[in-house]
């Protein structure tokens, strides 16, 4: 639970190393920074981000999560998310598969709140939530979506100028204004026994849905599977230092060269196994109506990577809005009619890559 003493990530489990970034120094345009970034950005797609300055605002969220879940399950219950591909409100525990047998579901639960419901606030724009998070919508969390959405911009910009694109583009297909699927996620995962991951993850293994995540954890349960590796590997959490990484939407809109990796959720190792696993993501999603396909008369950069894959779609025929709510939908254990179900809640992680 948030505030509660932790035990240290262990030193004796396979781990794979991030880049650190520095967001002061991207921020200002330093390009030595700049190149790292890039680098962690085409290759694992992954990366730490310290002096975030979002600290406060992260703290805040967390106390948020742990009054939402502090409710009665009768009442989180009337704000869950349901089976029809909505995201936004409540999911129980349970409720996803986490494999194509069906056999395994997930352990956690979590709350999302829309980008859209918190800037307009009391405004309803997309659903209801419960009470702890309305109290907290002015003075907490939108607080955070502002600023997770201005972390997110100084990438976006950074991307635009190595993707050749011009001047604005990220940010337009991903304007703070428009209707989009972005949100702020608090998780909560229920202690499981480790032995027990490799079998039941408690989040199955994905690529993100949207543009890019803005993550915030305090134990290890993070895994990576980075490209031309056949084991998972635990992401080492740093305190204070978020986890970056891109989604399908930015690898498809670069042509690929910016890289969607797969991951998952296991049980935290070694003695932290026993705790709560609290995190916090930002999804940063595109434009609900934007279709999402490589961006090639806006950029020779990206024209050119996607002559060299004549392997891959880049023209999925989805906007982002159809994506998101395709991959919810199909991750829904009440929904599942067969392994067909779970290729259908793939993204650029599944075998056939891009538009299914």
């Amino acid at each position: 639970m948030p505030g509660t003493t932790l035990p240290p990530f262990p030193d004796d489990v396979r781990t794979h190393p991030l880049l650190i970034i520095d967001y002061d120094l991207i921020k200002a345009g330093d390009t030595e920074e700049v190149n790292r970034l890039w680098k962690a950005a085409t290759t694992l797609g992954f990366w730490y981000l310290k002096n975030h300055g979002v600290d406060q605002e992260v703290s805040d969220m967390f106390d948020m999560g742990a009054e939402t879940m502090a409710l009665s399950l009768e009442e989180r219950m009337k704000f869950e998310q349901g089976d029809n591909g909505q995201s936004f409100g409540y999911k129980k525990v349970g409720a996803q598969a986490t494999d194509a047998s069906g056999k395994f579901v997930d352990n956690v639960e979590f709350i999302n709140i829309s980008k859209d419901d918190a800037l307009a606030y009391p405004q309803v724009v997309h659903i209801t939530y419960p009470s702890t998070a309305n109290a907290r919508m002015e003075n907490t969390i939108a607080p955070f979506v502002r600023k997770a959405l201005e972390v997110t911009y100084v990438v976006l910009k950074i991307f635009d100028d190595k993707l050749g694109l011009p001047e604005g583009t990220l940010e337009s297909l991903h304007a703070m204004e428009d209707l989009s699927g972005c949100e702020a996620r608090c998780i909560r995962s229920l202690p499981r026994q480790v032995k027990a991951a490799a079998e039941s993850p408690s989040l199955a293994s994905h690529t993100d849905f949207g543009s890019l995540s803005f993550l915030h954890n305090r134990l290890g349960g993070l895994q990576v599977m980075p490209p031309g590796h056949d084991e998972w590997s635990y992401v080492r959490p740093i305190p204070g230092y978020a986890i970056c990484n891109i989604g399908d939407a930015l690898s498809l809109f670069s042509g690929g060269i910016l890289q969607s990796n797969i991951h998952r959720v296991v049980p935290p190792p070694g003695a932290q196994a026993e705790y709560e696993r609290w995190s916090l993501v930002f999804f940063t999603r595109p434009t609900s109506s934007k279709v999402l396909r490589a961006l090639v008369e806006s950029s020779p950069i990206i024209a050119e990577a996607v002559k060299k894959q004549p392997g891959r779609n880049f023209e999925t025929g989805c906007t982002a809005a159809e994506w998101l709510a395709r991959r919810v939908r199909n991750q829904r254990i009440n929904n599942r009619m067969g392994s067909e179900t779970w290729a259908a809640s793939r993204g650029t992680e599944h075998t056939d890559g891009v538009g299914l």
